[in-house]
C-alpha cells in the first residue's frame, strides 16, 4: 500500500532540478521528464521514482515471463528497462558482439518513493513503510537548490571519444546492407555504429543536465542502478498502454535545425516531401501495424498521424501514431513482448534483418535501441526508445554512445554517415 500527498509547486521547473539533485543520494534512480512537451499523450510532466523495496534483474533467458509474474505478483509501480538484447528471448537469436559495458539485459525495481508532476501540482506515493519520511524528504528537496550538483567531477585527461566503426568500414557494411536488400533478403535496416570512451570518469548527472539543456527532448531520461547510468535525450515514444489502448509513436526520418528561419522551414519541408524518408517511415509503421496487431481486438488497429514533422531543438523529425485496443485475454508484458525491439530501430523483415545487422554492427547494443519506463498498479505502461542517449559504466570506467540510421534502396551511403553524425552532435558537445 502507498500513501499518497498533493502539494502545490510554486516553480515547476526549478523543483525538477531540485528534485533531481535530492534524488542522487539513492541506489537506484529513474527521472523521466518531458521538458513541457505538450503532447496528447501525455500524463506526467514529470516522475521520479528512488529506491528499490524489491526488484528484478535478470539475464535475456525467460525474461518477459520473469517480468510478467513480477508484475503481476507486485501489482504496483515498477521502474526500469529493456535492452534490446531481448531478442534473444523473444527468436532464436544471438548477441555476440563486444559490450564494453556490461548492463543487465533486463532491471525493474518497486520504488519507495515517487513524485509524479503535472503543471504546478505535485504528488507524492510513499510505500507504508517509509511514510514518516515524507515531510522530512520534501523538507530537503526545497532546500536543495543551493547544494551544488554534487562533487565536481573532471577526468584525468580530457575524454577521448574514438568511433567503433571508421567511415570507410561504415560505408563498406552500409553497400553490404544495400545488397542484402537487392536480393531481398530485407527492404530496410536501422544500422547503428557505437562512439566510446575509455579511463573515463566523469559526473553524470552534470552530464545529463547539459545534455538534456541542449536538446529538451519528450521522453528525457535519468537512470541510475548504483554504478550504472543512462543520460537519455529521446525523443521517442515506443509504447504506451491506458486502460485497452495501446499507443506506438515510431520516428523515421531526420533533417537539422538552422538558426536561420527561412532555412530551417525548407529544411522541414524538404523532410516532409522527401520520398526516401517518408518510404522509410511507412515501411515501420505496416512493421508496427503488424506487430500491435497480435494483441488486438480483431479490426482496432488504426494509424491516427502518418508522417507527421515534429521539431526539436537539434533536428526535425518524422513520426507516425498508430492506435490499437487490447485484446481482454493478454496481459501488459505480452504486447511489449509481441512489439520487441521496435520496428524504428530494427527493419523489415524484422528477424531477417536482426540477424543481418548482427553480423554488421561491431557493438552490442545493450540498452542503447532498449526501452526505458515504467508499469502502475493498473498495469498501465509507458516506455521510451534509447536513442539520442549516454551510457555510462562508473565501475569501467566506460562511457558510450550509439547512433544509427535506416538503410533502405534508396541510401546513400556517405548520406547515411552524415545523418549519424548529426544525431551524434549532442553527445559530443556534451561529452566534451
Amino acid at each position: 500500500m502507498r500513501v499518497s500527498i498533493h502539494k502545490p509547486i510554486s516553480n515547476p521547473e526549478q523543483f525538477k532540478q531540485q528534485l533531481l539533485t535530492w534524488s542522487q543520494q539513492f541506489r537506484e534512480v529513474v527521472f523521466l521528464d518531458s521538458n513541457s512537451h505538450t503532447q496528447e499523450y501525455s500524463s506526467f510532466d514529470c516522475v521520479l521514482a528512488v529506491d528499490a523495496f524489491t526488484s528484478l534483474k535478470t539475464d535475456f533467458q525467460n525474461a518477459f515471463d520473469d517480468l510478467k509474474q513480477y508484475q503481476q505478483t507486485t501489482k504496483d509501480w515498477l521502474f526500469g528497462y529493456l535492452t534490446y538484447d531481448l531478442k534473444n528471448d523473444v527468436e532464436n537469436l544471438k548477441s555476440a558482439n563486444f559490450d564494453g559495458l556490461n548492463f543487465p539485459d533486463l532491471f525493474f525495481f518497486q520504488p519507495k518513493k515517487i513524485f509524479l508532476l503535472k503543471g504546478n501540482q505535485l504528488e507524492i506515493r510513499y510505500l507504508l513503510l517509509c511514510d514518516d519520511e515524507v515531510e522530512e524528504d520534501f523538507n530537503e528537496i526545497a532546500e536543495s537548490e543551493s547544494r551544488s550538483l554534487g562533487t565536481k567531477v573532471e577526468s584525468a585527461l580530457s575524454l577521448k571519444i574514438e568511433q567503433r566503426i571508421s567511415k570507410d568500414s561504415y560505408i563498406e557494411k552500409v553497400d553490404k546492407m544495400l545488397e542484402h536488400i537487392h536480393i531481398g533478403d530485407m527492404y530496410e535496416a536501422n544500422f547503428c555504429m557505437e562512439f566510446y570512451a575509455e579511463n573515463a570518469i566523469i559526473n553524470p548527472l552534470e552530464k545529463f543536465l547539459k545534455l538534456n539543456e541542449i536538446s529538451k527532448a519528450p521522453f528525457s531520461v535519468f537512470f541510475k542502478n548504483h554504478k550504472q547510468y543512462l543520460l537519455s535525450a529521446s525523443p521517442e515514444r515506443y509504447l504506451k498502454k491506458v486502460g485497452e489502448t495501446i499507443i506506438s509513436q515510431p520516428i523515421k526520418g531526420t533533417s537539422k535545425r538552422s538558426l536561420d528561419p527561412i532555412e530551417d522551414e525548407k529544411s522541414k519541408q524538404f523532410l516532409e516531401s522527401d520520398s526516401k524518408e517518408r518510404a522509410e517511415n511507412i515501411m515501420i509503421t505496416d512493421l508496427v501495424r503488424n506487430d500491435l496487431s497480435h494483441t488486438a481486438q480483431k479490426g482496432s488497429v488504426e494509424v491516427v498521424e502518418l508522417c507527421k514533422i515534429y521539431s526539436f531543438l537539434q533536428v526535425h523529425q518524422m513520426i507516425s501514431t498508430i492506435t490499437s485496443k487490447l485484446d481482454a485475454q493478454y496481459a501488459p508484458i505480452d504486447v511489449l513482448r509481441t512489439t520487441f525491439p521496435m520496428g524504428s530501430m530494427t527493419g523489415a523483415p524484422k528477424i531477417s534483418v536482426m540477424k543481418i545487422i548482427e553480423n554488421l554492427e561491431e557493438t552490442k547494443r545493450g540498452l542503447y535501441s532498449g526501452a526505458v519506463g515504467y508499469f502502475t498498479p493498473e498495469g498501465d505502461f509507458d516506455f521510451n526508445v534509447v536513442i539520442r542517449s549516454i551510457l555510462y559504466n562508473q565501475e569501467n570506467q566506460y562511457v558510450s554512445f550509439s547512433v544509427g540510421s535506416a538503410i533502405t534502396a534508396q541510401s546513400d551511403p556517405e548520406k547515411e554517415y552524415e545523418e549519424c553524425l548529426l544525431k551524434a552532435k549532442a553527445m559530443h558537445e556534451v561529452l566534451r
